[in-house]
């Protein structure tokens, strides 16, 4: 059979069979694999055996869009095809093919693609040293490519376009999910945004900043076991403002709770901290601001502090310089931004070193407002963000939906962006409130919730969700579109969404 040209593809189009798309010719591509994989278990290369999987064509790729890149994805295309292509995000500093969300995604029927983003995931970010075009794919260029190739590739497998084409995902795949609205507003039809890093080079100064507030010197790092102490006061000081006391925070916005209130006024013990310590407590709160005090980008919310997936895996780490943060924050500079695997957080100045990262905004900021094109062909677009979030501060993301909608105008706005904050949700899931609402897998079951589900439902039959029911045992609740928050009736028990109401903070 003849080489098959996307581009000189004509209507009718026609079906290829799998091994046939190996021969599809596409802009630097090189197809390596396209095989079908028959229904039952299978083993991804270097991972765990995945069972109950449908049967599907498996397609592998490697795309060079330039000299120095090398972006590896996968495309996979179930024999029962539900017509919609599903486009999955990374988390991290990426460098892996998510094959348990491929998985995810052909069960419930979509074509759909993952892709490592240009670099295989190491310890350190050493991929990026000195490579300029790698930080480009990894920036923006290698999703968008992804979605273009396996989009081509499904048309020509099943020989019609795809109907419908989403991309949800957390995180880093949050900063994807924003870079395609605003950047390649034609890829997807329906996008979910989980706690975006969409303010990368922000978030990774403001990173560095509270690694040197709190690891410069030994006597103003907080330790774990005081994380404890900190919630509990966080707790006590705001729990009963939203009028139901459950250990969750509704709308932390309103929490004015005092570092002070912890200061030791005896010896020092895990139920209080120092002077120092809570000058780093206030820090990690207050976020990042100029030397003239001015703010550059929000600080950390209280209430989950000491909770699993929190502080204590984020920010404080089990000891000084073993937080995730701290690991993410001296990568991006070494290897980002200096290009210098000696750099050291504990020399970080705010005025140089800001500036520095943002030389790098163009390729790995997503925080434009203006998404006239994508709301123009009718896009939809869902971001989430738990309140407890020790990652990303979930204030950045109503930052970013305040400004679309000042960009866009509140009415317009309303027609193609909901923004839902999950109160005492940690980073994409897990904390002490209702955690699970569909969030980080493919769209199926109820609209209710499932986030996902919610968004299809929008995009397919114009029901724009006004509330998504989060669930965890023996808790659920509503989530509101944002700025409405949720209220207790005052009857019924309070961990039963049914007794609560969306409403005005």
């Amino acid at each position: 059979m003849k080489p098959l040209i996307l581009l000189a593809l004509t209507t009718p189009l026609f079906a290829a069979n799998c091994a046939e798309l190996a021969q599809l010719a596409l802009p630097d591509a090189k197809i390596t694999l396209a095989q079908t994989v028959p229904a039952g278990t299978f083993t991804p290369p270097g991972g765990r055996p995945i069972p109950n999987l449908p049967a599907f064509c498996r397609v592998a790729t490697t795309l060079t869009p330039t000299s120095d890149s090398d972006i590896r994805l996968e495309v996979w295309l179930p024999l029962k095809w539900n017509g919609n292509f599903l486009g999955l995000g990374n988390g991290g500093f990426a460098g892996l093919i998510s094959y348990g969300p491929l998985a995810d995604s052909i069960r419930q029927g979509f074509a759909a693609a993952s892709t490592d983003t240009g670099h295989v995931a190491t310890p350190e970010a050493t991929w990026a040293l000195n490579h300029p075009e790698k930080i480009a794919d990894f920036g923006h260029r290698s999703i968008h490519l992804m979605t273009v190739h396996a989009k081509a590739l499904a048309t020509t497998h099943y020989g019609k376009v795809p109907l419908k084409s989403y991309f949800s995902s957390c995180s880093n795949g949050g900063r994807q999910a924003l870079m395609e609205a605003q950047r390649y507003p034609a890829d997807y039809d329906g996008i979910i945004a989980g706690a975006p890093a969409n303010a990368w080079t922000s978030l990774l100064s403001t990173a560095a900043k509270n690694m040197q507030a709190t690891g410069r010197e030994p006597a103003a790092y907080i330790p774990a076991a005081k994380l404890p102490a900190i919630q509990a006061a966080a707790l006590a000081a705001c729990d009963q403002l939203d009028g139901v006391k459950d250990g969750v925070l509704e709308n932390p916005t309103q929490c004015r709770f005092n570092p002070a209130s912890l200061l030791c006024t005896g010896p020092e013990t895990n139920q209080c901290l120092t002077a120092r310590q809570v000058d780093s407590l206030r820090t990690l709160y207050a976020g990042l601001r100029a030397a003239q005090g001015k703010p550059l980008f929000p600080g950390y919310s209280p209430s989950g502090e000491a909770e699993p997936g929190g502080w204590g895996s984020w920010i404080t780490g089990p000891a000084p310089e073993k937080s995730a943060l701290y690991g993410f924050s001296t990568n991006f500079f070494r290897y980002l931004v200096y290009s210098d695997p000696t750099w050291d957080y504990k020399t970080f100045d705010v005025t140089r070193d800001l500036a520095a990262a943002q030389k790098l905004a163009p390729a790995l900021d997503a925080t434009n407002p203006d998404l006239k094109a994508f709301h123009a062909r009718g896009g939809k677009l869902i971001l989430y963000h738990g309140w407890c979030d020790a990652a990303i501060p979930a204030q950045n993301s109503i930052d970013y939906y305040q400004a679309v909608v000042k960009k866009m105008g509140a009415k317009r706005a309303a027609t193609f962006v909901r923004l839902f904050m999950a109160p005492g949700v940690q980073h994409c899931g897990g904390g002490t409130g209702p955690n699970n609402f569909g969030q980080g897998g493919a769209p199926q079951g109820d609209a209710a919730s499932n986030i996902a589900a919610a968004l299809v439902q929008w995009v397919e039959k114009g029901a724009a969700p006004e509330q998504i029911i989060a669930a965890k045992p023996g808790r659920s609740r509503p989530l509101c579109a944002y700025p409405k928050v949720a209220r207790y009736k005052g009857t019924g028990s309070t961990d039963e969404a049914a007794n609560f109401t969306c409403a005005a903070p």
